[in-house]
């Protein structure tokens, strides 16, 4: 026997199936529409961060909320690892130090939290992966500046063109999808695409 509860719970669990079920087919549409055309991309930028890694460079990377954690993930997978062993790569998520920022922030802008420590820490042919499902995170964008002016190689990964950031940067994937989080899930799949392509660079070249 079912009793009111029982009603409203079946009615609930249908309408959050419906909801994922929409969610999954915009997500498998942004793949569809997104992952083939950046495939010579990754590619290229896996083959180039083996030459960095190669002459003693390293890689940061930066962004903001979900584009954060996407950057920091990227990070993980380099000073650990991804799939197979290998030494671990100098990788630095310029949001992670948080005294730094907080004082950055404070002292010069929050545009600045990025674009200083990178002053400080980045090199010339070290690079940066700038993430921004806008394109248009001003502290972001001012990483990106800042990158120029040291000599950094500069790739960002965004959301629909055109932007401010992947009009910066030396090269960039563009997401098209409709909704921030699509775009951050893209994302990740595009950061595990780098890290093959980079594995297997570097495997190619021990």
């Amino acid at each position: 026997m079912t009793g009111p509860r029982d009603e409203y719970r079946r009615h609930d669990v249908a309408g959050i199936g419906t909801e994922l079920e929409e969610h999954f087919e915009l997500l498998g549409t942004a793949l569809r529409r997104n992952v083939r055309p950046s495939v010579a991309h990754i590619w290229d930028w896996g083959e180039r961060l083996a030459c960095v890694y190669r002459d003693g460079g390293r890689l940061f990377a930066c962004g903001n909320g979900g584009s954060a954690a996407e950057a920091q993930h990227l990070t993980a997978e380099l000073t650990g690892r991804f799939r197979e062993e290998r030494r671990p790569l100098s990788a630095v998520a310029l949001h992670a130090d948080t005294s730094s920022v907080t004082a950055i922030a404070n002292d010069y802008g929050f545009d600045e939290m990025f674009a200083r420590q990178l002053r400080a820490h980045g090199r010339p042919g070290d690079v940066l992966v700038a993430m921004s499902t806008s394109g248009s995170s001003g502290n972001v964008v001012a990483a990106a500046k800042a990158a120029a002016d040291i000599g950094l190689t500069s790739w960002a990964l965004t959301g629909p063109a055109p932007n401010s950031l992947a009009s910066l940067c030396d090269d960039a994937v563009a997401v098209e999808a409709e909704s921030t989080a699509t775009v951050q899930e893209v994302h990740l799949v595009l950061v595990h695409a780098l890290c093959t392509a980079l594995d297997s660079a570097l495997r190619d070249r021990s």
